[in-house]
């Protein structure tokens, strides 16, 4: 079994309060794997970590077996949706992802078209992201985080906002990267997301991790 994340006896506090406590998971490459548990479980925070963008308290992440923070700062080839995504409201969909395609500098102008294409939208609109409903932002933020072609994918609640059909497509979209050997951690408050998806299956409590995987049937 080849292991893209792992986490081990993760800590983190913010003075007093713990957020997260000793969490310890493993997740393997080419499989989705669910995150799941009430608001303020700790699931946001966990992702945060794993991506660098918080520190941890104590205890190592790792990825791809580069150990976080200390083989790298922040993790290479992850994309990343957790929260609303942010984007400049007065640009279309296509110059706000070539905006973040400049800061790095390897991104074609065809592989942003072809990511803002494959989850649903068009490249060539007009339409400014302010005007975009919360469904349409959602799908732009799956957009920037598979421009780069990602191993691994991050993602909190990405189906917030979107209709049935909306779902429907995002379901077998992310189906359709599990088959090309990606590997994605997703938080969800659907159990049907999770159902549909997921190949194991973390509770999440006060901060814990309180179960054992739960393979999917």
């Amino acid at each position: 079994m080849s292991i893209a994340i792992k986490v081990e006896n993760v800590n983190k506090t913010f003075g007093e309060t713990a957020v997260l406590t000793d969490v310890s998971v493993e997740l393997e490459k080419g499989k989705v794997h669910g995150l799941i548990g009430r608001n303020g479980s700790g699931k946001t925070m966990l992702m945060k970590c794993i991506c660098g963008f918080v520190p941890v308290t104590s205890g190592t992440i790792s990825i791809n077996g580069k150990v976080l923070k200390k083989d790298f700062d922040i993790p290479e080839n992850i994309g990343v949706i957790i929260e609303t995504p942010g984007f400049l409201p007065g640009y279309t969909a296509y110059q706000n992802l070539r905006f973040l395609a400049d800061i790095k500098g390897t991104i074609s102008k065809e592989k942003i078209r072809s990511s803002i294409e494959k989850v649903g939208l068009d490249p060539d609109s007009k339409k400014h992201v302010g005007k975009y409903s919360l469904g349409m932002r959602q799908r732009l933020g799956l957009a920037q985080a598979i421009m780069e072609d990602p191993d691994i994918l991050i993602l909190d609640e990405p189906m917030n906002g979107l209709d049935k059909e909306g779902v429907v497509d995002m379901r077998n979209y992310l189906l359709d990267l599990k088959k090309a050997g990606k590997t994605i951690l997703i938080a969800s408050h659907s159990a049907e997301d999770i159902e549909v998806l997921c190949d194991t299956v973390h509770e999440m409590d006060r901060g814990k991790i309180q179960a054992l995987p739960k393979p999917i049937d």
